[in-house]
């Protein structure tokens, strides 16, 4: 493999987009502006690079000119997958560019399985992971008879994409009640049986499904805890609609739309205990874990929680119910800041290694 053996402090930030869009992309007219500002005051370069499958090559030659890759794109847009993006950073990763978030740390860390391998910490919950179809058609009908409301999730997705809340319904024959969690759905009641087979395609692009328990504040919100490295980087908290039956109005009425996600910084006083929680226990041991160092750890990445249970002194907590890694934004207004720290902290490092 060839070595990258520039000195120079250069940024690629890549995302998706057709010949149109990389025709005219400048850091100005980006969505990421905020993220080339902010690199920029630390006297970091960056430059964006818009992917598409139809001009790989020409993508490959500029990752290769710099020396870190960052990269917001998602499992799934329009069809689209990361089947040939994923190799492609892989390459040059090996090449030498750092590449964040590496395509196999994103496969330990943000996809859903990581709920299954995390489960035993204290973001964890009832879960269940179901590796083959087949698996999935004997363990499934018992689990949701006996533990009530269940959601089911594909392994690799984005926007609600293969995530289901599914419900069995008394006193029929084998019928369930399910609620697709992405925008504008509606509760339909079909066979288990036929719910089955409509989730087995997922096996073949993530591999597996995984099952955990509903959680009955869904209707509180989500918090969405932002992290740069193993660092918090700010907070959002939004009353999402996902997976709550919409009104008789029906999913395009204005009482079915999520909220606005309202963003607070790192030291927002609500959100403190989660802070302590996910910088001083679940991050560590998440890493631990997955055997994930705190180098190979995304310069951006979110943790979406919903509120478990009270304890016993009346305290919230909080259930884990996805980990993003991929392509995490929009972002508070501290991120950019926190992502240019830690991208100049580990060229620092990348240079002292190799002049060493």
């Amino acid at each position: 493999m060839d070595t990258h053996s520039s000195s120079r402090n250069i940024v690629a930030i890549l995302s998706r987009g057709d010949a149109a869009a990389r025709a005219a992309a400048t850091p100005q007219n980006s969505r990421f502006v905020r993220v080339f500002e902010a690199l920029a005051a630390v006297g970091i370069e960056a430059h964006p690079v818009i992917y598409d499958e139809s001009f790989t090559d020409a993508v490959r030659d500029q990752l290769l000119a710099a020396d870190c890759v960052l990269v917001w794109v998602d499992p799934i847009h329009q069809d689209k997958t990361r089947v040939e993006l994923d190799p492609l950073l892989r390459e040059v990763a090996a090449r030498g560019p750092w590449v964040s978030a590496h395509p196999d740390v994103i496969l330990k860390m943000g996809v859903k399985e990581v709920l299954y391998r995390t489960c035993h910490l204290g973001w964890g919950t009832d879960t269940h992971r179901y590796d083959t179809a087949t698996a999935f058609r004997a363990e499934f009908p018992s689990r949701l008879r006996a533990s009530g409301p269940r959601v089911l999730k594909q392994n690799r997705g984005n926007g609600g994409q293969g995530v289901w809340k599914v419900e069995d319904l008394p006193n029929t024959n084998a019928m369930v009640r399910v609620l697709h969690a992405q925008r504008g759905s509606q509760p339909e009641d079909l066979p288990l049986d036929a719910f089955i087979s409509r989730c087995e395609p997922y096996f073949g692009w993530g591999g597996c499904i995984v099952d955990q328990a509903f959680q009955s504040r869904l209707p509180k919100g989500m918090i969405r805890c932002y992290m740069s490295g193993s660092e918090v980087a700010g907070f959002g908290h939004q009353l999402i609609k996902a997976l709550v039956p919409p009104p008789p109005e029906g999913p395009d009425a204005p009482e079915a739309q999520p909220s606005p996600r309202i963003m607070h910084g790192p030291d927002a006083p609500t959100f403190q205990a989660l802070r302590r929680s996910m910088e001083d226990e679940w991050t560590p041991q998440m890493m631990e874990t997955l055997g994930i160092d705190a180098a190979s750890l995304p310069v951006i990445w979110d943790a979406d929680f919903l509120y478990g249970p009270r304890n016993a002194a009346g305290a919230d907590t909080y259930v884990l119910c996805e980990i993003n890694a991929s392509s995490c934004f929009a972002i508070p207004e501290q991120a950019p800041a926190a992502i240019a720290r830690t991208v100049e902290q580990r060229l620092l490092r990348m240079q002292e290694a190799r002049s060493g």
